[in-house]
């Protein structure tokens, strides 16, 4: 095992605060959110009324945490200089500062010189977002969702699960076109419109209105106006990452780390929603959690098949990051009617791909899967989830499927099993 120096471990979100708790009291955690960690995935299921905050909190670490921003990183000294006014020193720095919502550049959004949003508007990234979107909804409000992505339909349910009047807004010709094909969209289309959801594609908004610092109207680019007492801006989020260029790291999408997670300052480290990984920004939890395991591994030298390095002769984890296929479920509850769908790989498919397709207008399901050559490349499933663990480890593995015309792939398809 490497000697047990000092981790220094900046956000507290599902990435940062795995990693903290994996390498126990030997990690300092740095975050500037005022609550305990939480599980961000969890927190349109907070804003629905479904679960209280506490719920979705994260273990706790073993080490100290602090609560405060960090602000600027000293390389040279290797300190990790706070808010508060505090230097801690560190061995091993891992950046784990996750995204920042896309604030769209509308007319009106911000007055010349402003720093923040304006009355009404809201985005949908941290706890305090979501409480304070609570509180600002009641019975009957109405509510606009800027948006039609996997954050902006997840909002748009949440909000109308609590009574509010609903649009939502896309630009692009379906909702969460980047994750569904057509017909699943539509299936997720026609669910959120059963909970009286409004919902505008095509779409693009040109400006807001504010009165009294207030915004009460959302103009669309036709000159259509949508009075509103609360907006909501969900259209996706990018990698934050000031702290890390201001301290000279390689930065483009995301931090750039290689296969052990390494910036280009070797003593700093990188995972979760700020990374970028051999060309990819996931912005996903899967992937996050991923890369907090990995680099726990390579940290407290875990491994199936040790090495020595040549040069410190410390033992290091030959086991390397190498990406992550990840997989998207998204559940909307309905008392009559609840939704699901799992989303994996590549669901488009290229020129000579097979399509498998079922649909089962009764039942309200919906299975297609691209296959290249002899294996599974991607697919969607929306409604009876049974299948999804079958077909989504046929996937993971890049195994050849058995060659028996098809009849295998077929009956993953129509499989109602066990997840």
């Amino acid at each position: 095992m490497q000697s047990m120096n000092r981790v220094v471990v900046i956000g507290t979100g599902l990435a940062g605060t795995r990693l903290a708790r994996r390498l126990g009291e030997r990690a300092v955690l740095i975050g500037e959110e005022p609550h305990a960690p939480y599980n961000r995935v969890l927190l349109a299921e907070v804003l629905a009324g479904s679960y209280g905050p506490d719920v979705i909190e994260l273990p706790g670490v073993p080490g100290p945490r602090l609560h405060t921003r960090a602000v600027r990183i000293d390389r040279a000294r290797r300190l990790v200089q706070c808010e508060s006014g505090a230097d801690v020193a560190y061995d091993t720095l891992v950046l784990a500062t996750g995204s920042n919502p896309v604030l769209p550049p509308l007319r009106g959004l911000f007055e010349p010189g402003a720093t923040e949003l304006p009355g009404g508007v809201h985005a949908f990234r941290t706890m305090d977002d979501c409480l304070a979107l609570s509180e600002a909804v009641t019975e009957g409000s109405r509510a606009v969702v800027i948006g039609g992505g996997l954050l902006g339909v997840s909002a748009a349910r949440a909000l109308a699960r609590r009574g509010a009047q609903v649009v939502l807004v896309q630009q692009s010709e379906r909702l969460m076109e980047r994750q569904l094909d057509p017909a699943s969209s539509e299936l997720v289309h026609r669910h959120l419109t059963s909970l009286g959801v409004e919902i505008h594609t095509e779409c693009r908004v040109r400006a807001v209105g504010v009165t009294d610092g207030h915004v009460r109207r959302v103009e669309l680019h036709d000159g259509y106006v949508l009075g509103t007492d609360v907006t909501v801006l969900a259209c996706g989020a990018r990698p934050r990452t000031g702290l890390a260029s201001a301290a000279g790291l390689d930065v483009r999408q995301g931090i750039v780390v290689d296969d052990e997670l390494r910036t280009s300052d070797p003593r700093i480290h990188a995972v979760g929603d700020c990374v970028q990984h051999a060309g990819t920004v996931y912005g996903l939890a899967a992937p996050a959690m991923e890369q907090a395991d990995a680099l726990a591994d390579l940290l407290t030298g875990t491994t199936d098949a040790p090495r020595t390095s040549g040069t410190s002769g410390t033992t290091e984890s030959a086991k390397k990051y190498t990406g992550t296929r990840a997989l998207t479920r998204l559940t909307l509850p309905h008392e009559a009617d609840p939704l699901d769908l799992a989303v994996f790989g590549e669901t488009e498919p290229l020129p000579g791909d097979d399509v498998v397709q079922l649909a089962d207008a009764t039942r309200g399901t919906y299975r297609r899967v691209v296959v290249r050559g002899d294996r599974l490349v991607g697919g969607v499933l929306v409604g009876a989830l049974g299948g999804v663990g079958a077909l989504a480890h046929a996937w993971e593995s890049n195994e050849s499927l058995p060659a028996d015309d098809g009849a295998p792939l077929l009956h993953l398809l129509t499989n109602d099993g066990g997840l």
